[in-house]
């Protein structure tokens, strides 16, 4: 069997190769937008036309199709499905023991209002989750704080998925940045660097505009400096880590700058007045949804932070501690799954490489995506043990033992869970296939050289460009791995620096994660608010645009105005000779 080209411009027609190639993206996100069709029917159904597009349209082999589309399933579930499994039996065991309720009141013990909260929970404490693990573990967690804070469905959701964007780039301890490098051939503390030059400046925004769309303008200034501590702290290291030290440990180490700054400044100032509100301001549609939640905590007044309460006493330092404490392995765990020496040692053991037979270097990437005809590997590792969800499983049941479970009621509690998160398991499943068969079937890369094509306004495109690819694939990392090597090559045919639009590719993708299928699905399953995706894209959807344009903008004024990029290639930090 003779490997297949791939095939960018089908119809010889570009514009209407490119409204074909979209057409699986735009009936995914129209359908769910639409409210009329859950989710995992509309994944299921864009996935069908997906491989319509493919097969038809494409001109890509029927067995190819079939073989990309099983393998983006099993991507799907092994890491993305079995982290969000994992994370979500934990809080459910949580809940179950009444540790949950303890930990809620101890967050509100360090401040009432909710609009720190959400500084706290979502941006600091997610960030800390996205550079561990990364594949939507911060959404599940913050979201499931968030829904037990008494915050509803969709100010949790919509507003874990706003906050989960400035450290995307990062996450994972650097896997987005070393899937860039891998492609572009350049220095990952080059690129590390580079994207922290851009960035920062998203770091501050993103905690004001999280707290604009929670509270509206007026709530977000009355507590400008809390804010302003938590993403200036952010941002500051964001910065000198990813040009001083390496970028595999930004979004940890930023976060944990972040939060021990935040935590120390309420120590000295107080809010004037207490937002209690859990709801997002205005008309909030998911009020009231599902069970009933926890009551506001009540206006209070400043300087007098409420108690912990259990069961109508105060709770004990030692209860208080209690109840974080899973959430405290959690992070240490998942911490040490994500190191490469971790890695190092329990892969070559526990790893199981299956090259999928007649789909493996069967497909072929063409100029002008690739320099040169190069081969498509179809290699899934199943790397079981170092999987982030592994960890996570380990942490939960860990802590329930901590919380005197028994083994039976610990399998029985999993498969409840199992079967609480059915729905959410096949659409994650049917959103990767969709991603892994545009991508074989080279559908992405016709979106990909329509924006290349816009000459003097590359810089700006090129950075949408990323927002796209993780739009599409829901992952910061397979967007680089998609088009770093195009962005590489198109800036360099149009005279920019390969470095600058290779990183704008990353960090304009941060702000497509919170739009992307997946994502959503998550947020909708970590908080309860099952079959009403549609709700949690259209309240996003706008405010992803807009940020990822204005990172555009950034970059152009990078390209023609702000040489950032001619300091990059010098950077302050260098990859160790053994690297």
């Amino acid at each position: 069997m003779q490997p297949w080209n791939q095939v960018y411009d089908p119809f010889g027609n570009q514009w209407l190769s490119t409204f074909m190639a979209s057409l699986p993206v735009i009936a995914l996100l129209g359908m769910i937008a639409s409210g009329k069709v859950k989710a995992h029917i509309a994944a299921i159904l864009a996935l069908v036309i997906a491989f319509l597009v493919a097969t038809v349209a494409f001109g890509m082999p029927t067995g190819l199709a079939t073989r990309a589309t099983i393998l983006g399933m099993v991507t799907g579930m092994f890491p993305i499905g079995w982290i969000i499994l994992n994370v979500i039996f934990l809080y459910r065991l949580t809940v179950e023991k009444g540790w949950f309720a303890t930990l809620q009141q101890s967050v509100a013990g360090i401040t009432e209002d909710r609009r720190i909260q959400l500084l706290l929970v979502a941006f600091a404490f997610g960030a800390f989750f996205e550079g561990a693990g990364g594949f939507g573990t911060p959404v599940a967690v913050t979201g499931a704080i968030l829904i037990g804070l008494g915050f509803s469905p969709l100010a949790a959701s919509g507003l874990s998925l706003i906050a989960n964007t400035a450290p995307v780039a990062y996450g994972a301890l650097g896997a987005p940045i070393q899937g860039l490098a891998s492609v572009t051939g350049y220095d990952p503390y080059i690129l590390g660097a580079m994207i922290g030059r851009q960035l920062p400046f998203f770091s501050v925004l993103v905690p004001f505009w999280l707290i604009w769309v929670f509270a509206g303008f007026r709530g977000m200034i009355a507590i400008w400096p809390p804010i302003a501590v938590c993403g200036v702290a952010f941002a500051l290291a964001q910065f000198l880590i990813s040009n001083y030290v390496n970028p595999w440990i930004v979004d940890i180490g930023a976060s944990l700058v972040s939060m021990a700054a935040l935590v120390a400044f309420l120590k000295v100032w107080r809010p004037a007045q207490i937002w209690s509100s859990p709801a997002l301001r205005g008309h909030d549609p998911s009020v009231g949804y599902g069970e009933p939640r926890p009551a506001s905590l009540g206006a209070g007044v400043p300087g007098d932070l409420p108690k912990v309460h259990v069961g109508g006493r105060t709770a004990s330092s030692r209860e208080i501690v209690m109840a974080w404490l899973p959430w405290i392995i959690l992070s240490v765990i998942v911490a040490i799954w994500g190191t490469g020496w971790f890695k190092g040692i329990v892969n070559p053991l526990f790893t199981w490489k299956y090259e999928v037979p007649g789909l493996h270097n069967m497909i072929m990437k063409v100029p002008p995506v690739e320099a040169a005809p190069k081969a498509e590997a179809a290699v899934f590792a199943f790397t079981y043990m170092s999987y982030t969800g592994t960890g996570v499983l380990f942490a939960a049941i860990l802590s329930g033992l901590i919380m005197r479970f028994s083994p039976v009621r610990l399998v029985t509690a999993y498969f409840e869970t199992i079967w609480v998160l059915r729905y959410s398991l096949i659409t994650i499943a049917a959103m990767l296939a969709l991603g892994v068969l545009t991508r074989y079937a080279g559908v992405d890369a016709t979106l990909g050289l329509a924006f290349a094509g816009t000459g003097i306004l590359y810089p700006f495109f090129g950075t949408l460009l990323g927002w796209l690819g993780v739009a599409l694939t829901g992952s910061d990392t397979a967007s680089n791995v998609l088009f770093g090597g195009l962005q590489r090559i198109t800036s360099e045919q149009l005279g920019l620096s390969g470095v600058l639009m290779a990183s704008a590719n990353s960090s304009g993708g941060v702000m497509g994660k919170m739009i992307d299928a997946q994502s959503i699905v998550v947020a909708s399953t970590a908080t309860g608010y099952f079959g009403q995706e549609s709700k949690i894209l259209r309240f996003v959807f706008w405010h992803s645009i807009v940020l990822a344009c204005l990172i555009g903008g950034l970059v152009m004024l990078q390209a023609y105005v702000y040489p950032f990029t001619e300091m990059v290639l010098q950077p302050a930090v260098t990859a160790p000779a053994a690297h």
